[in-house]
């Protein structure tokens, strides 16, 4: 606790002890009398001409009995005095007169833990009256003083008994049986907090464990009940506040959820591992016991009204609909009052957040983008960019990627949906496997390889803010978009849900970029359709083709109709019923995760061997554009044929290219690019039936892809 955040004791309540009852001498006392609360003492009293043995049995008991009194309520009487134990914390001891009758003595030994006791609680009533000890405290002391007074009370009845002679040694110790269990139960309790010293959740958990050792004695049971409801009544204040407002009013630092203030909801899209929904507002240790099954429930109710609150919406529940929470007795309606605020809150944010902030909605343009649901724009933007993608990433101009996006948005259909303009292009500087790896070490917290993504989302960087360095790869690898979400649909949508979402994209993205160079190398075999090109490179090549187009194509069947749509499907429903927005950020990541680990993104060993073969299909691709126009140029028509699929003007029969005569390194190299295919192929297969029984979904890739070689 900040001693800053209360105010200081006053200091007369040090310097002048006698108007606070600390006016006791303090002594030492030998070891052998360390556990004994009487001494006796020859030489005892000042203000007494003769000591007490030196009267009638009768009369001793007359003067005992009025020390007595006295020494019930703490005062020093002629015969009995009291000494506070030097460095023993609420320990006292009485000196008595040693020629006191002996029947007294053994009756008034039988008063002293009493008048101890009552010491014991009085000392601690004003010692936890002071500031610095909190709320529970200062309702405690205060509970415990309205008992010292009723025992106060009790002790004044006696002395008028006494005064009209009507009180004896017997009779005082029969009047006060019903106040022994009661002082010595709360003495107890004393004893133990001022010996460990607690406050807040550990004083209530403290008394209500008393009570309920107590249960065999009713009445001291329910006074236990009493003061712990009495002392309970303050952190049940802050409780409510923060169930009904979401608003931590606190000055102690008592109650069981703490607020960390450092953490800002910006953070949600800017950091990749941001911790404002989790660790914004969290459980500390010391949670009452009482409240111990309720705390998650607690905790969420103010989260979610907290969040309101933020989005400027007005969330505080009206006074005639709080049902007050003054105690937690054995009807448990405090945890009726508890789930009512809790439904309150969360029916009233996901209202907010369905309606207002239009999360469905939202989710289906990032559908409709990052998961290529319509990909009318993409293919436009992947024409019109494609100078652009081709270079190195360090060397693309985003603002240039960014101009070009957004023709392709206005261009297509995507110009009627409102959402295209939140997004935005981003270029990374390494490949889908390395920033997987990357990843891998954000989520286990390993600090080697640390990461963080720049304001601008375009590249990642290092600790020390420099890029990674680039690897040979071109923008067409590393190309993504980002997406920008507000508060407070950004808890859905985090930068880590982003992230995801990109690397889902960057994968489609480049299946269709293998997709699309695949069928420039078909039509480059369509111009031979006319010719008789059995046996020939030209036929085999044309197998080939076909069965890297039939294994890309199957691929992105499966990740669309295998994977996003009945995954997607799953999550709408789920988003429909959900009662919470816990449960929305739960069903979004289950989603993501899923999609995430049946694209192999979560599966390196399967995720290699499938950028092998996309690798091997885009070098065929590129190699076809480049040998075919080699072979049979003899023939104008086809010459013209590959000018017309490069766009150019046909050169017409009379400048027809020189005839190929050797066709031998062109053959050779389909082999070799059939041969490697083929191996990385049925590869696959093996590890995929090895797989598919820890991993289902494998099957179905199986089925998809394996086949894709049969028609060779």
């Amino acid at each position: 606790m900040d001693p800053n955040a209360y105010p200081a004791t006053p200091r007369w309540n040090l310097d002048r002890p006698f108007l606070t009852g600390r006016f006791h001498e303090e002594i030492d006392i030998p070891a052998k009398n360390a556990s004994s609360k009487s001494v006796y003492t020859d030489s005892f009293s000042r203000s007494a001409t003769n000591p007490l043995g030196y009267y009638s049995p009768s009369v001793q008991e007359n003067k005992v009995i009025d020390d007595l009194l006295s020494a019930m309520v703490g005062i020093e009487g002629r015969y009995i005095s009291i000494r506070k134990v030097r460095g023993k914390e609420g320990r006292f001891i009485f000196l008595i007169d040693a020629s006191m009758d002996l029947v007294l003595q053994e009756w008034i030994e039988k008063m002293f833990p009493l008048c101890n006791e009552f010491l014991c609680i009085s000392q601690f009533v004003e010692t936890k009256s002071h500031y610095k000890h909190g709320l529970v405290n200062h309702a405690f002391a205060a509970a415990l003083r309205a008992f010292l007074l009723d025992y106060q009370a009790m002790v004044a009845q006696l002395e008028h008994q006494f005064r009209l002679g009507r009180l004896s040694i017997q009779g005082l110790w029969f009047y006060c049986q019903p106040m022994l269990g009661a002082i010595h139960a709360l003495s107890i309790v004393v004893e133990k907090a001022s010996a460990a010293n607690i406050s807040g959740s550990a004083t209530l958990n403290l008394l209500q464990s008393q009570a309920k050792a107590m249960a065999g004695d009713s009445a001291v049971s329910s006074l236990l009940e009493k003061m712990t409801e009495c002392a309970s009544s303050p952190y049940l204040g802050i409780l409510e506040r923060w169930v009904y407002e979401g608003i931590i009013d606190d000055p102690y630092g008592e109650f069981f959820i703490a607020e960390n203030k450092s953490l800002k909801k910006e953070s949600l899209s800017q950091d990749y591992d941001a911790k404002y929904w989790k660790h914004r507002y969290t459980l500390k240790d010391d949670i009452p016991n009482f409240l111990t099954n309720a705390a998650g429930t607690v905790l969420t109710t103010g989260k979610y009204l907290n969040v309101m609150r933020e989005c400027g919406h007005n969330v505080q529940v009206l006074l005639s609909d709080r049902p007050k929470l003054m105690n937690f007795g054995a009807n448990h309606q405090y945890l009726k009052c508890i789930k009512a605020a809790y439904e309150f809150a969360s029916g009233e944010l996901l209202k907010l957040t369905k309606e207002k902030y239009d999360l469905l909605g939202k989710l289906r343009s990032m559908k409709r983008y990052l998961l290529l649901d319509q990909g009318d724009f993409l293919v436009h933007f992947m024409d019109i960019a494609r100078d652009e993608l081709v270079k190195r990433p360090e060397d693309i101009s985003a603002e240039k990627l960014q101009s070009l996006l957004d023709l392709a948005l206005r261009t297509t259909a995507a110009a009627s949906d409102p959402c295209h303009e939140e997004l935005a292009c981003c270029v990374e500087r390494t490949s889908l496997v390395n920033r997987l790896g990357t990843l891998k070490d954000l989520e286990h917290g390993i600090k080697k390889s640390p990461a963080k993504f720049s304001e601008n989302n375009k590249s990642v960087c290092n600790v020390n803010g420099e890029l990674d360095e680039p690897v040979s790869i071109t923008g067409l690898d590393t190309f993504s978009l980002s997406y920008k979400v507000q508060w407070p649909l950004s808890l859905i949508i985090s930068r880590k849900a982003l992230t995801k979402y990109q690397l889902l994209f960057r994968f489609l993205f480049h299946c269709r970029h293998v997709s699309r160079q695949l069928c420039v190398a078909w039509q480059v075999h369509q111009g031979f359709r006319s010719f008789n090109t059995l046996g020939t490179a030209i036929t085999r090549s044309s197998l080939l083709c076909r069965s890297m187009l039939k294994f890309i194509n199957s691929l992105l069947h499966y990740l669309t109709f295998e994977v996003l749509e009945p995954n997607w499907h799953v999550m709408h429903d789920r988003l429909q019923t959900a009662k919470s927005i816990d449960e929305v950020i739960q069903y979004h990541d289950y989603f993501l995760e899923k999609c995430l680990k049946e694209f192999l993104l979560l599966l390196p060993h399967l995720l290699k061997k499938v950028e092998t073969l996309k690798s091997i299909c885009l070098q065929y691709a590129a190699a076809v554009q480049v040998l075919m126009p080699s072979m049979y140029i003899s023939d104008p028509d086809i010459a013209d044929s590959f000018a017309s699929l490069k766009g150019k003007k046909p050169k017409g029969r009379g400048q027809a290219l020189k005839p190929a005569t050797d066709c031998t390194s062109v053959r050779d190299s389909i082999v070799s690019f059939e041969k490697e295919f083929n191996t990385e192929l049925h590869s696959l297969g093996p590890i995929l039936s090895s797989s598919s029984q820890a991993e289902p979904f494998l099957t179905h890739l199986a089925q998809c892809i394996l086949g894709s070689g049969s028609d060779q």
